[in-house]
């Protein structure tokens, strides 16, 4: 078909080819098929307002005629009485279809069967009314509708009507429910559909997730070429059609090809748009559409729509070479029948399997959830007992980065292509990724087919992760025609026009560099494992952290108190959930009776830097108990430490002893001296109320781990009785408001005003005033009285 009358959609002498076909609104075609008439009539008076150019070869009148008269005048005052009767009844107006009439034409009585059904102008969603209440638009206004009537003539004794359709089909729907294969429900409908309608073939096509079509199950008469298991790519249907599938569930084409019949006018007179015809059973196909059977070899066609939750789940398709092949109405409506009851079949069959997936991957869920609860086994490991992740998810590998832990079963991947590709998820934002072509979604990772072909990945914070990894799945698929090849160029005159394919002999295809795809089912359950992990590690890193604090909190223990000094530590930690941080605080009494004070903090946060500060807290007080080397080499031989065992720490200290001889002791003098690499600056507090502010000489050492062998340098200050020492980390003095500089000042501002307060009561108070109500960072704070008497009772 070269050149046809498009419709109202294209400029007339547009042809119609594949350039223009999936942009073609085939809902309003503005034709029909010619094996009836179409009237539309206004309601409730019944005057014709659109008409079939074809409604003198059925009814004997000339459509110029019809247009604006009464329907009565028409079809004759009968039928239209029945026309009437039917559509004012309430209920389903399918329900009460075919309409049976008798029209007289000239005195000889024709028998049709009026099909009836009401479209709605200006209804999204091509809306058809099939009970006789009157349609309203959002707003509660009256909607213009048309009851359009479809006239078939019923030539021969009519099979069975409506009412009786599941008589016609009964024995058919017993088999289907005692059908226990999916095959055999596939080819009892292809027989019991070929035996109702008299088609030469009958095929079941079941579509993909791309909506590439299967042919299942096939019945035929024998003389035919099989098409069992051949392929259709998606392009064979295009969009719109599929839609108009899953609305209006039967199609016939009688003869291909057909000259259509025009409706007259082509726009409603009232709405000024064309007739839709998405439920109209006489609707004219795509002029493409009947190139296509034509170059199928196909003389009638026939489909019915099988439906999974409302959306398209495949068809059947009944073929006839014959010659043209109308079966009548009530012979298609029992045909259709039977296909909603496969369909209903099917979506009970598909819900059963679902069902006992769904069971077993609870069960394998609820196996792992209890596995993960035993914490002094690693959480990698308990994953992969007894059942484990791969009777969750079929897979060639699986591969799990958890806490620090990692396990692999299945067949052996590189560690480094299981980090790249859970980082690349990562990146996806995704709760689960799956890929069954990992090459063509994530070229960069450069991942080689063979290695890892599909991937489905759960990511997880801080770089964990579990990967399934599925390996190529080499297929062999029979199309029907070559797949690439949608279409041909066709020399007309000066002019070239693009038209469907002509072969469709089987054309064997091999797809490579693809896994077995991942399904909704299996991606859900990936996702429902992450959710159960994330609640595995919340509940671990609780209780690692509640750990840590215990820990911590026995290193940062109450100070000594000698008997010429009264002492007050504190430690607060951010306000984030670990507990724990990397500042800390020291305190204890040298063999010679000095006592050394230490505040430090490692760069970090969290329990990471509370196991550092651990490490160096502890080196630290075995390097210092009995040395005679001064705070400087104390820090010297910790940073020396910290190199040779390779600690990888960076930390700001101070470490200061107080000092006196027995002689100093007795005229009340008391030395500090200090050394501090990279730390806060200590602040003294005088009893006169004046402070000074232990910078130095104006800079600090550098901080450990930074240079091995930096040189490190003691200060001396002495102290009078009643003098206060105050060391703190930086969380004290620094906020997001407020910088180091200003809180030095802040603090030494304020201290004056404590002189006479215990320094239990001072340092608390500080933490009070100096703190938000959330602290942004740990501090660690130590202050240290000189007493006035020799001998004063301890002040804890």
């Amino acid at each position: 078909m070269t050149e046809t009358q498009p419709g109202p959609w294209l400029a007339p002498g547009t042809p119609v080819d594949l350039s223009n076909c999936e942009r073609e609104p085939i809902h309003v075609p503005g034709s029909i098929q010619p094996r009836g008439a179409l009237l539309a009539v206004s309601e409730p008076d019944l005057l014709v307002e659109q008409v079939s150019e074809n409604l003198l070869d059925v009814v004997g009148i000339p459509w110029t005629q019809a247009l604006g008269r009464p329907l009565a005048e028409v079809l004759g005052t009968v039928p239209a009485q029945a026309v009437a009767r039917s559509a004012a009844a309430f209920g389903d107006l399918r329900e009460r279809n075919p309409v049976e009439l008798t029209l007289d034409r000239d005195g000889t009585p024709v028998p049709v069967d009026a099909i009836l059904h009401r479209a709605v102008h200006g209804a999204p969603g091509h809306q058809q009314l099939n009970s006789a209440e009157v349609p309203l638009d959002a707003a509660g206004r009256p909607l213009a509708s048309s009851l359009v009537i479809e006239l078939e003539p019923a030539f021969g004794p009519r099979p069975f009507s409506f009412p009786n359709t599941y008589q016609a089909v009964r024995g058919t729907i017993a088999e289907l429910n005692r059908a226990t294969e999916l095959q055999d429900l596939y080819d009892i409908t292809v027989e019991a559909v070929r035996s109702l309608t008299g088609f030469d073939r009958v095929m079941l096509y079941r579509y993909d997730e791309e909506f590439n079509g299967e042919v299942v199950a096939e019945a035929q008469h024998g003389g035919l070429e099989t098409l069992l298991g051949l392929h259709y790519p998606a392009s064979d249907i295009p969009a719109q059609a599929r839609a108009l599938y899953e609305k209006n569930w039967i199609r016939l084409i009688s003869e291909v090809p057909y000259a259509p019949a025009l409706i007259h006018p082509v726009d409603h007179p009232v709405t000024g748009k064309p007739l839709d015809l998405t439920y109209s059973t006489l609707r004219s196909v795509s002029p493409i559409h009947v190139e296509y059977l034509g170059n199928m070899g196909v003389a009638a066609s026939m489909s019915i729509s099988l439906l999974r939750d409302d959306k398209l789940w495949g068809l059947i398709a009944c073929h006839h070479y014959a010659g043209p092949h109308a079966p009548p109405y009530a012979t298609r409506a029992a045909a259709e029948f039977l296909a909603s009851t496969l369909s209903l079949r099917l979506v009970d069959r598909a819900a059963e399997e679902e069902v006992r997936r769904a069971l077993r991957a609870r069960s394998t869920l609820a196996w792992l959830t209890a596995a993960t609860l035993d914490e002094e086994r690693p959480l990698a490991d308990s994953l992969l007992g007894t059942p484990d992740l791969l009777d969750l998810v079929d897979a060639d590998t699986v591969a799990v980065e958890l806490q620090g832990h990692s396990a692999l079963r299945g067949t052996p991947l590189d560690p480094a292509v299981c980090a790249a590709v859970a980082e690349w998820a990562a990146g996806q934002s995704r709760e689960a990724v799956a890929t069954d072509c990992l090459t063509a979604d994530a070229p960069a990772l450069g991942v080689p087919t063979e290695v890892a072909c599909g991937v489905l990945a759960v990511p997880l914070p801080e770089g964990q992760y579990v990967l399934w990894v599925r390996q190529e799945k080499i297929r062999t698929v029979d199309w029907g025609g070559d797949p690439h090849r949608k279409a041909e160029l066709v020399p007309e005159g000066d002019h070239v026009r693009i038209s469907p394919r002509k072969s469709f002999a089987r054309w064997e295809e091999t797809v490579r560099g693809r896994s077995e795809p991942w399904t909704a089912a299996e991606v859900a359950e990936a996702v429902e494992l992450r959710h159960n992990l994330l609640e595995a590690l919340y509940a671990r890193s609780r209780r690692v952290a509640r750990t840590a604090v215990t820990l911590q909190r026995s290193m940062l223990s109450e100070p000594p108190q000698p008997d010429h000094v009264q002492m007050a530590v504190r430690y607060v930690p951010a306000a984030r959930e670990a507990q724990v941080g990397g500042d800390w605080y020291d305190a204890f009494t040298q063999p010679d009776g000095a006592t050394v004070l230490v505040i430090g903090d490692v760069a970090g946060h969290d329990i990471e830097a509370a196991a550092v500060m651990g490490q160096l807290r502890g080196l630290l007080r075995g390097i210092a108990y009995d040395s005679d080397h001064g705070p400087a080499g104390v820090l010297s031989r910790l940073d020396a430490a910290v190199e040779g065992l390779q600690l990888g720490a960076i930390a700001s200290v101070v470490v200061a002893r107080l000092e006196q001889t027995p002689e100093e002791a007795e005229q009340g003098i008391t030395r500090l001296r200090w050394s501090n690499a990279g730390h806060p600056p200590p602040v003294v507090l005088d009893p006169d109320g004046s402070t000074q502010l232990l910078d130095g000489g104006g800079r600090a050492d550098l901080l450990l781990g930074v240079l091995p062998g930096a040189t490190r340098r003691d200060h001396v200050v002495t102290l009078s009785r009643g003098s206060t020492v105050l060391l703190y980390t930086d969380g004290l003095v620094e906020r997001r408001d407020q910088g180091f500089d200003e809180g030095i000042d802040a603090l030494r501002q304020r201290l004056p005003g404590m002189v006479g307060t215990p320094v239990v009561e001072l340092v608390d108070t500080l933490l009070e005033e100096f703190l938000p109500e959330r602290a942004e960072d740990d501090v660690a704070l130590v202050a240290v009285r000189l007493h006035r008497q020799d001998r004063p009772r301890p002040d804890r």
